[in-house]
């Protein structure tokens, strides 16, 4: 019972997260509010995890371990999601740079990137029994499918799918966007928060798991 109130606690919050992202779509900023939103979100997210690193440090246990993620989760989805809607919501001012893809293609890698990505968060569902952006914590360790390929499917469908964007867009700006600001950021935050917090919580299957895949780019699994 105590699992399924905080389940829906968490999915309650998400639901305004949701709403406030909509209201968001919705607004007009002047240029500089536009880019300190952008900007400014996606860098905020290095310090959450250094901070939040900070915090698990000091007293490492698996039922502390568990609410300090859900609170940096909300966090990190607060911010970078507004910084990530806000970007695609303003994308036809980044056509300074244009790129020359037809947007047929752009389309398709679109579709292809949003289904992995998919693919991630049922794989996590199924495997893990947990939700992506704050909604639950995995209770297993997801290490089937595509998380026998890598360790951060979801992470790697999302930057492919942020990609794919640009290239729909066919703004140059929008991938510099995501390869130079929003990769680095996501990255930084899986190496310095999200592997200590999974080694807390699941010890040593873990670290068997993460000395046997690799942390982005796929490679076939052993045995």
């Amino acid at each position: 019972m105590k699992h399924i109130l905080e389940t829906l606690v968490r999915i309650s919050l998400f639901v305004l997260i949701i709403l406030l992202w909509s209201w968001l779509l919705q607004q007009q900023f002047s240029k500089l509010m536009e880019i300190s939103i952008i900007v400014g979100g996606i860098l905020l997210v290095f310090p959450i995890a250094w901070l939040g690193r900070k915090v698990l440090d000091r007293q490492p246990s698996v039922n502390r371990t568990a609410w300090i993620t859900a609170l940096v989760h909300y966090a990190v989805v607060i911010l970078a999601g507004v910084a990530v809607i806000r970007a695609i919501g303003t994308h036809q001012d980044w056509l300074g740079w244009r790129l020359p893809v037809p947007t047929d293609i752009g389309l398709v890698l679109v579709i292809i990137t949003g289904g992995v990505s998919l693919l991630a968060v049922i794989n996590l569902a199924v495997k893990g029994l947990g939700a992506p952006f704050a909604v639950a914590l995995s209770r297993k360790l997801a290490v089937d499918w595509l998380y026998a390929w890598t360790r951060n499917p979801m992470v790697l469908a999302v930057l492919a799918f942020g990609i794919s964007l640009g290239v729909w867009f066919q703004s140059l700006w929008f991938v510099l966007w995501v390869l130079l600001l929003l990769a680095p950021a996501l990255l930084f935050f899986v190496k310095v928060y999200e592997e200590r917090e999974l080694e807390i919580r699941f010890g040593t299957s873990y670290l068997e798991y993460k000395s046997r895949t690799p942390m982005l780019f796929p490679r076939r699994p052993k045995g």
